[in-house]
């Protein structure tokens, strides 16, 4: 359930991650460009290339992931018969860990799903190890295909220092999102309904406090789940603009502003007040959403990946929402990608690569991705279900991807920004931390980087 497992750690250890994730300005990695053909010269005739075995390393091995690529890979090898699928599933930990050594070796994968952080995807494309999309990308639609903050985070430029722009580098099936879970039948008790504005989440909130109920829950033990709960609160004060520039730790934002010092100042607020329950800071995730599906709190703030397993409990009262717009006027919430699939520099049927990820990421396989239980990437209000949570939670991913804005998790920053966030939000929660002193701390890990010291 902990979504850094799949998502946000920056400390690939596969021979390569840590080496190359250093600062921007530093010289390590080549900062060359890996293969890039231009859409005119991408072969899609795949019949046309004789018998191919294609290597495809993945780590979609849960359930419903697993059903939904073993279903692609019997309809592509139906498409194509001339092309054998050779595919290595792991788990994701076990796949970070080979992954440096496989693109830097001699028998490399012709796909491979990459992490999209800084360690990873970041590194790897600083050191040439990866193939540059753009080309593959125009051949085949993708950029029509895709919402451009989701395709924001797979770019990156051809340097490895700017994260979010730039070529791309994979292409992910899925999403995820974190928004606001809530109880209907406590709404119904406390004579409220869902809020539409940020200002009528605060006033929830009061009023939930009032009535003796626990307004948030929230578990906080382990620090990271503090920041699926503040990066949504914070597009309140802040501009998705300066939340992207901060999250994908690019240069030009700063985290003393007057704007995230609000936003922290409130985030204490609820830390002390008491809005995020007695001891936030006390409580394991894993405990924290099961005692909100068995009914304590009126509110909990995360991510998509939660439904399911609440719903098995809660059935129709749990409802999920995106958070009310931001300060740009439009919806802007946390969220990501599944792990994106690329092409490493080395593969030996790159035009067959291409083509593979193409066919796992068509408009068909966001059906087949649906149908297996997973949320599509794409398509996702269409293919929502008829009723129930995921309903809620597709056409809320649907809304802040396509009219909205995706942010990144506050983690991708820096290599230690996850440690530095973790631990200075939970500060904050807990009072032994101001936020002025807070937004110091971040910002000196976030400047330390950008600044390349």
């Amino acid at each position: 359930m902990r979504r850094r497992n799949f998502l946000g750690t920056t400390a690939a250890l596969g021979g390569l991650g840590l080496l190359a994730a250093c600062a921007p300005g530093s010289d390590s990695g080549s900062g060359g460009e890996a293969p890039a053909p231009a859409a005119d010269e991408v072969d899609t005739d795949i019949a046309a290339l004789g018998d191919i075995t294609l290597v495809v390393w993945d780590q979609e091995v849960r359930g419903a992931q697993n059903d939904a690529i073993v279903a692609l890979i019997e309809s592509f090898k139906t498409e194509y018969p001339n092309v054998t699928i050779e595919r290595v599933s792991q788990s994701f930990d076990d796949l970070q860990q080979q992954t440096g050594l496989a693109l830097s070796g001699n028998e490399v994968p012709d796909v491979l799903q990459v992490n999209n952080a800084r360690g990873d995807m970041g590194s790897f494309v600083a050191d040439s190890l990866l193939t540059d999309l753009t080309g593959y990308a125009e051949a085949y639609g993708w950029e029509e295909r895709y919402a451009p903050s989701v395709l924001g985070k797979m770019r990156y430029s051809a340097d490895g220092v700017t994260f979010g722009e730039g070529a791309l580098y994979g292409l992910a099936q899925t999403g995820e999102i974190c928004g606001i879970y809530y109880s209907q039948s406590k709404l119904d008790a406390l004579g409220l309904q869902a809020p539409t504005t940020w200002d009528e989440v605060f006033a929830l909130v009061d009023a939930a406090a009032a009535a003796g109920e626990v307004p948030i829950m929230l578990g906080n033990l382990d620090q990271w789940p503090a920041l699926h709960v503040f990066g949504p609160l914070q597009a309140h004060f802040v501009t998705a603009e300066e939340i992207v520039t901060l999250g994908m730790g690019n240069a030009g934002a700063d985290w003393t502003s007057e704007e995230n010092l609000a936003a922290l100042t409130k985030l204490a607020e609820w830390g002390t007040g008491g809005a995020l329950g007695a001891s936030p800071n006390g409580l394991a995730y894993d405990d924290a959403w099961p005692a909100f599906a068995e009914g304590q709190g009126v509110l909990l703030i995360g991510g998509s990946w939660l439904g399911p397993d609440m719903e098995a409990v809660m059935g129709e009262d749990l409802r999920f929402m995106a958070p009310p717009p931001g300060a740009d006027g439009s919806v802007a919430t946390t969220g990501g990608t599944g792990i994106p699939f690329a092409i490493p520099a080395a593969a030996a049927n790159p035009a067959a690569a291409a083509a593979f990820i193409d066919f796992i990421t068509s408009d068909a396989a966001m059906e087949m991705i649906a149908e297996n239980g997973g949320m599509p990437v794409n398509r996702t209000a269409e293919l929502a279900p008829d009723s129930g949570v995921n309903k809620d939670i597709y056409e809320a991913f649907d809304a802040v991807s396509t009219g909205g804005t995706l942010l990144p998790y506050l983690d991708y920053a820096t290599p230690s920004f996850a440690d530095t966030a973790g631990a200075t939000l939970q500060e904050v929660i807990g009072g032994q931390t101001e936020p002025a002193a807070a937004a110091e701390t971040l910002q000196e890990d976030y400047a330390a980087f950008t600044e390349g010291s």
